[in-house]
């Protein structure tokens, strides 16, 4: 930090142009909201109080494949910084490299673990070389932006809960060091989960140390103050709500219990972020998962059950939280519009060609002696169909060998004989008859973002055997999803067992943010005219999927869907209000 830099920290507060200043922050993720919506996000952050807005980066958004930078739309961080800056806000960037945040991967590119050399959140001499290009992409973005800049931005953030992981202090400070020699003048802070371990393995001289709770306020700041005995104390993730998984409930917490610690910490003299202030939408096939034993994938919603919804909309939460802030800042006297009920409709929608007859022109195969893993066929998400004949004949039992990552279907002959699940430690299906064309059809269903098992490949893990013998001869078919609305367009199919196409159409007066009803669907993926909205499972908790409303326009709209199990009504249809799952099991 230059000595003339706007904004400071101080022996207790952070300090803007020489004065105390209190740090009102909720989280945006702008990947996790339609771009034309950033300005209504930002905005409404505002109304409830806040005068800053935090951000992560998803390193694997921004470069997909190695080599590959992208900046366009959705992933327009610079735009992103600058509507902050025009609605009067502050901005805080936290780049990881690694983010959590249920993020597929951590924000970590799959790319980058294909080579098993590759350290992960350390430093080792590949996975550094990789981390400092990433990083220097995105302060070519921020630093321009930042306050002594005539921008918005205050604080950078080096890493994620190293303390939780990790405690490799010289990859702490070659991430200073990159961040530095990058131009980025403002303070740099960590954050850690206030236990005095991760405080002392996560942080490092000359950062700010930052915790993350959401309640026992007070003992939380007690800890990290005994680590950092002056400056601000600031919660930089202020647990509000939380996120779901597929097969759980769906979390919330009470408002004015939440508001009540909010209050604490306030009171205290605290700085705040509120996480999530709106926590938008996984999607496409961005969502990761948890495994602690169990593999838990992050469901498509990440309305966090945060003070604004996944539409946008103010909850109790909102009024609750504004209330409090109001008591120790100004608070405009605007208000956020009244939420309105979604329009209502159905239309038909017709099954197509099963997955197996559109196959070829949704991807090239390969041959490979045994099924490879998703990672060596450089297919980092999505769907593979692994193919192979059988000869032997008689009834027989299909094993994986160590894992399956993360769904697989079994077909014989194109007839359905059994699902294996990741969540469920399922690796072996009895054949009744070991005779004819194999297909196992195979779901990435999110890479793991927390812990030990980040980086990890995908695809059937340890190859696969019947009755304990190696199956040889495969065909490996990485499917194209960008293709799949054209391919589901071309007619049924005489008979379509198992996974299949589905495209449908409806009418609208105006564009308008929409619920989609999975219900009577099984699971699957699904897109409105070309835009991928993510995945839908009835296993619930979440039953509905927002369609934003710049996704949709007046007149025609295309649905396509790809269904791995059954639908139990081939029915398009659109509800008033989000369905997001029982709170309580």
């Amino acid at each position: 930090m230059t000595a003339e830099s706007r904004f400071a920290i101080g022996a207790t507060d952070f300090e803007l142009d020489g004065q105390p200043h209190r740090i009102l922050s909720g989280a945006l993720h702008y990947f996790r909201i339609h771009p034309d919506l950033w300005a209504d996000r930002i905005r409404k952050a505002r109304l409830m109080g806040l005068n800053a807005i935090e951000t992560y980066v998803a390193w694997n958004a921004h470069a997909p494949r190695r080599g590959e930078w992208r900046t366009d739309g959705g992933l327009d961080l610079g735009r992103f910084l600058d509507l902050v800056a025009a609605e009067g806000m502050q901005a805080i960037v936290r780049p990881g490299p690694y983010i959590c945040a249920e993020w597929d991967n951590g924000g970590l590119p799959a790319w980058l673990f294909r080579d098993h050399i590759v350290g992960v959140r350390r430093s080792e001499p590949h996975y550094l070389e990789a981390v400092s290009d990433y990083l220097r992409r995105v302060y070519e973005i921020v630093a321009p932006r930042q306050i002594d800049a005539g921008g918005s931005v205050i604080l950078v953030q080096i890493e994620n809960e190293y303390g939780a992981y990790g405690s490799d202090k010289a990859y702490l400070a070659e991430l200073v060091r990159v961040t530095r020699d990058a131009g980025i003048t403002v303070p740099l802070t960590t954050i850690d989960q206030p236990t005095p371990q991760m405080l002392a393995d996560g942080s490092l001289p000359g950062l700010h140390l930052t915790g993350s709770f959401g309640s026992r306020v007070p003992e939380r700041l007690e800890t990290l103050r005994e680590f950092q005995p002056t400056g601000p104390l600031m919660c930089m993730e202020f647990w509000c709500g939380w996120f779901d998984d597929w097969g759980s409930h769906h979390h919330t917490t009470d408002a004015a219990a939440s508001a009540a610690e909010l209050d604490a910490l306030l009171a205290a003299g605290g700085s705040v972020n509120v996480y999530m202030f709106h926590g938008g939408t996984n999607f496409g096939l961005t969502s990761g998962a948890n495994d602690k034993g169990r593999y838990a994938p992050i469901t498509t919603s990440y309305d966090y059950d945060a003070p604004l919804d996944e539409a946008g909309h103010p909850t109790e939460k909102f009024w609750a939280f504004r209330e409090v802030i109001a008591r120790y800042a100004p608070v405009p006297d605007e208000m956020p519009a009244a939420r309105r009920p979604a329009p209502e409709l159905t239309a038909p929608l017709a099954v197509g060609p099963s997955l197996l007859e559109a196959a070829p022109r949704l991807g090239d195969e390969s041959r490979h002696d045994a099924p490879p893993t998703f990672d060596a066929l450089e297919h980092d998400r999505g769907v593979v169909l692994f193919a192979t004949r059988l000869t032997r004949g008689g009834p027989g039992v299909l094993t994986v060998g160590d894992e399956v990552r993360d769904r697989a279907w079994v077909l014989v002959d194109g007839a359905p004989v059994g699902v294996l699940g990741r969540d469920s430690h399922e690796r072996a299906v009895a054949l009744p008859d070991a005779r004819g064309e194999l297909v196992i059809v195979v779901e990435d269903q999110g890479r793991v973002n927390y812990g030990a098992r980040i980086g990890e490949h995908k695809g059937l893990i340890g190859g696969v055997a019947l009755d304990g013998e190696p199956v040889t001869g495969w065909a490996a078919r990485p499917i194209d999803l960008d293709r799949v609305p054209a391919a589901a367009k071309l007619g049924p199919a005489e008979f379509a067992a198992g996974p299949v196409l589905a495209y449908g159409e409806f009418e609208l007066e105006a564009p308008a943010d929409l619920f989609l009803d999975t219900l009577h669907w099984g699971k699957g993926l699904v897109w409105v005219n070309g835009f991928l909205l993510g995945r839908y499972w009835r296993r619930g908790p979440q039953r509905t999927l927002i369609v934003p409303g710049p996704v949709v326009r007046a007149g025609r709209n295309e649905v396509a869907v790809l269904e791995f199990e059954a639908f139990a009504e081939p029915e398009i249809r659109f509800v008033a209000q989000p369905e997001l799952g029982h709170t309580e099991i």
